[in-house]
């Protein structure tokens, strides 16, 4: 099943736009697992027992386990969620860009040593660096085209010789020239809701996943009228606000508690 078709079962099969992210902090563990970054599958498992109803993708972020040498800490965590989860695809984190032979190393680790049904790339060193990753058919590649942070502007807004940002040139070819088999998606913050509607504008069938709401301020109501569309997933990442909704033992409990708010508020403001 390619990657755009599990996301629509999973939206459909959870009623859900919202990913959490899975970016563990041992400083920020709960109880005797503080510090403990011998705990970060334990803690990762958790979350996703707790709220593997609530999601449409769960999104790893890839330097949070190798940072502790945790790599196969995330190998593990991955088999969990393909075991308990089935249906949610999993999105690593990495935000790749080479080209060649190190861009299918890459490619390898990601899919094949991690299993991952998709997985975020920059695609600034042109669609060279992109081409490797399509031989893996049925895997979703998720471009950075206008992403939350403000230093993003520093370059994604600048203007072209043609008139265009350089955002915008980036979604024109992930929804045409590069699209060549329907594996890409485009990465859109979601403290830029104005940018989000732009990259829909341009890009109308193209999965976005759009980090920013919760602990980085983005706005839910904002976001999803921008971006949703019946026949376009969105995936809305929140991360710190889910994993640390509790430092005691009840994390998992709390988490779920702040994933089924925030699923619930994403779903209320889907256009009618």
């Amino acid at each position: 099943m390619k990657f755009t078709d599990q996301l629509r079962r999973a939206e459909r099969r959870n009623d859900s736009l919202l990913c959490v992210g899975l970016d563990p902090d041992p400083a920020k563990f709960p109880g005797a697992w503080k510090g403990d970054a011998g705990r970060i599958y334990d803690f990762c498992s958790a979350i996703v027992d707790a709220t593997k109803d609530l999601v449409i993708a769960y999104k790893p972020q890839i330097a949070y386990f190798a940072a502790h040498r945790a790599e196969d800490q995330l190998e593990r965590l991955m088999a969990h969620i393909k075991r308990v989860a089935p249906e949610v695809p999993v999105i690593l984190d990495a935000k790749r860009g080479d080209i060649g032979p190190t861009a299918e190393q890459y490619a390898r680790e990601a899919f094949e040593r991690y299993q991952a049904d998709a997985v975020t790339l920059s695609p600034f060193m042109g669609f060279d660096s992109i081409e490797p990753w399509l031989r893996y058919a049925d895997k979703g590649l998720i471009l950075l085209c206008r992403t939350s942070n403000p230093g993003g502007s520093d370059l994604q807004a600048q203007p072209l010789g043609n008139g265009h940002l350089l955002y915008e040139h980036v979604a024109r070819l992930a929804q045409a020239e590069w699209n060549r088999s329907g594996q890409l998606g485009l990465v859109v913050g979601a403290t830029f809701p104005a940018e989000i509607a732009r990259v829909r504008e341009l890009a109308p069938t193209l999965p976005l996943l759009i980090p920013g709401v919760g602990a980085q301020g983005g706005d839910a109501a904002a976001t999803v009228r921008a971006g949703w569309r019946p026949d376009a997933p969105i995936v809305v990442n929140s991360s710190r606000a889910v994993l640390y909704a509790s430092n005691g033992d009840d994390f998992a409990s709390a988490a779920r508690r702040v994933a089924q708010a925030t699923r619930q508020d994403l779903n209320g403001h889907k256009p009618k």
